[in-house]
Formats: structure tokens, C-alpha cells, sequence
């Protein structure tokens, strides 16, 4: 079964640290995803930019609204995903726990599905 981990952090975390630190946790995360990916579990993981450079698209009435990061409301973003396939919701909340972001961020679980349900 599809799960996704979604890396949820803190906006403001990032700016905290050192070039040198985030490095450093991106190494673990990167080592992290390639041993999943030896057992065959990841299908897909990416880490994202900031909200800075993001930009929100939503179309009302046909009419198209762009607002561009940073979100002066957002007090959390997600900084990154792994797409898992696991046999139950317990493998992939152990591998979530294992995750070495949980240690910074939070890890949420969410199974893959359509939205009408």
C-alpha cells in the first residue's frame, strides 16, 4: 500500500542553523532514503525549497490569483517527502519514527488515496 511521509517543519527553522549543520542533516535524510530504497520500500523522496520561492495558484470564478512566498501566515511548510510502498500502518509508522527529521520536524503519515473518500 502507497504511504507518503511529509516532512513538516517549522518556516523560520532553516534560517536557524548553518550551511555546515543543514548540510549535515540533509546527509542523514539522504542516507536514510537510500537504505529504504535497498529494502525496496521508497518509491520517491525529494527535499523542497523554501516557501520563499514558492507561489500559490488558486483559479475562482475563472479568474487566476497568484500569491507569492514567503506566507506571512504560515507558521509551518513541508520541507520534504518520501513516497513509500509498506505492507501496513504500522511498518510505515515504525519507519516514520526511524526517520531522522522526526527528530527535528514533524513526520506525518499519510496513505495514498483518492480525495472523494
Amino acid at each position: 500500500m502507497p504511504y507518503m511521509l511529509l516532512i513538516v517543519e517549522p518556516v523560520h527553522q532553516r534560517s536557524d542553523r548553518t550551511e555546515e549543520e543543514g548540510r549535515a542533516l540533509y546527509d542523514r535524510m539522504a542516507n536514510y532514503a537510500e537504505d529504504l530504497r535497498k529494502r525496496g520500500l521508497l518509491v520517491a523522496c525529494e527535499s523542497l525549497a523554501n516557501t520563499s520561492k514558492a507561489v500559490r495558484v488558486q483559479v475562482r470564478e475563472g479568474q487566476r490569483r497568484l500569491i507569492d512566498g514567503p506566507f506571512a501566515e504560515a507558521k509551518e511548510m513541508i520541507g520534504g517527502f518520501l513516497l513509500l510502498t509498506c505492507e501496513t500502518r504500522e511498518e510505515v509508522v515504525a519507519i516514520a519514527e526511524a526517520c531522522p527529521a522526526a527528530q527535528w520536524c514533524t513526520v506525518e503519515v499519510r496513505e495514498v488515496g483518492p480525495c472523494y473518500q
